[in-house]
């Protein structure tokens, strides 16, 4: 595909909802490439807000305020997917939404979300509704114990879900969350998860990254391997599963799914995200084009750049419990030259919090993966 008179072309002002890492990284590919870029968040000094040309401070709530930032923008995209469908049916009065509401309302809402993966033929683990103490029991009978119980909204990085190993703790952890809506989850018996991140153009267009294998700790992605190592016809499968997924849905942007490899080698689709991922970093520095560059090119309607691969690589996330007993060493993890540092700029470091990541590339993932958790072990010693 050519640009078109319909591409938003370098120039034009991005608009971003939310502000976090995404936002940054995101906006860092959009200046680097001629885009001016305003965010859109209740926050101000923000990871997105200290790299974009212009930082709003507002209620997503405050819909003339959203009004207000979308009349000056070309058109706009997210940075994280909780945010009020009313946020963004007015945001699209004036402009171009990228990915759209109703990708959001699918994906933002964990029953809505399984419920279209399974009336579209999608792979999933077994899953129930419980939306009241009744539903609950008969929910958590059919799946046995232990199981997964989250709530169906705004839960990412294991907030929300917990594990039931009896009624009573399932029905404290119903109790605990207020009485909102949840969905019962049968506990899977893994041998590797994954991911694949995959971006979709405004021509229909269809860009990936392979597969990218991920070891989680506490609920929190740990550490991320690319190639993936598990057999090729499973990436294979994956991969249709995510060209699938972004048709059915009309996708334009980038889309993250989280996948299980079960024992037997079934593949399950365990969550989506319409946005670049955790663990899709290491194309920062791995591949041609990263995910935040070619989710920038299909908002705008631009071709998709490659997602070719210089090497294999790996990344680790730093969290705020490195700053436990000081500054981390950073110097200690810069003297291997070849591994990447990115910090996102977050003021206060807390336990859990994602403050920065390290990349680093090798001939195999195992050795990638192998450098890039000596350079964390560096900092804090």
């Amino acid at each position: 595909m050519s640009c078109s008179h319909s591409a938003i072309l370098p120039g034009a002002v991005i608009g971003v909802l939310g502000s976090g890492q995404l936002g940054r990284m995101f906006a860092i590919a959009a200046r680097q490439m001629g885009y001016r870029v305003h965010t859109y968040s209740p926050e101000t000094d923000t990871p997105t807000g200290q790299v974009a040309d212009v930082e709003i401070a507002a209620s997503y709530q405050d819909l003339d305020s959203v009004r207000k930032f979308a009349k000056k923008v070309s058109v706009v995209t997210f940075e994280f997917e909780n945010v009020p469908a009313a946020c963004v049916e007015a945001a699209a009065e004036f402009v171009p939404v990228r990915p759209g509401g109703a990708v959001l309302h699918t994906t933002q809402h964990r029953l809505r979300e399984k419920t279209f993966l399974a009336q579209n033929g999608f792979p999933t683990t077994k899953f129930l509704p419980a939306r009241d103490l009744d539903e609950l029991r008969a929910a958590v009978q059919s799946v046995g114990f232990p199981a997964i119980l989250k709530t169906a909204g705004s839960g990412y990085d294991g907030k929300g879900q917990v594990k039931a190993h009896s009624l009573a703790e399932a029905e404290a952890a119903c109790s605990a969350a207020g009485q909102q809506e949840m969905i019962v989850e049968a506990v899977v018996d893994f041998e590797l998860e994954f991911s694949v991140v995959a971006a979709r153009g405004l021509d229909g267009s269809f860009a990936h990254w392979g597969a990218i294998e991920n070891q989680h700790r506490h609920h929190i992605l740990d550490l991320s391997l690319a190639p993936a190592r598990m057999p090729e016809k499973v990436t294979a499968r994956a991969l249709e599963i995510a060209r699938l997924l972004m048709e059915k849905l009309g996708l334009i942007g980038v889309l993250c799914i989280e996948f299980f490899l079960t024992r037997d080698h079934e593949i399950l689709v365990n969550e989506l995200a319409p946005r670049p991922h955790n663990s899709g970093h290491l194309t920062i520095n791995a591949s041609h084009t990263s995910q935040f560059e070619q989710q920038l090119r299909a908002v705008c309607g631009l071709p998709l750049g490659s997602t070719e691969y210089y090497s294999a690589a790996a990344m680790a996330n730093l969290l705020g419990d490195l700053w436990q007993n000081g500054e981390p060493n950073w110097t200690r993890a810069c003297d291997l030259p070849d591994v990447k540092l990115h910090l996102y700029g977050k003021i206060e470091p807390r336990p859990g919090r994602k403050m920065g990541h390290l990349t680093a590339l090798a001939k195999e993932a195992e050795e990638a993966g192998r450098r890039v958790i000596e350079a964390r072990q560096r900092l804090t010693k």
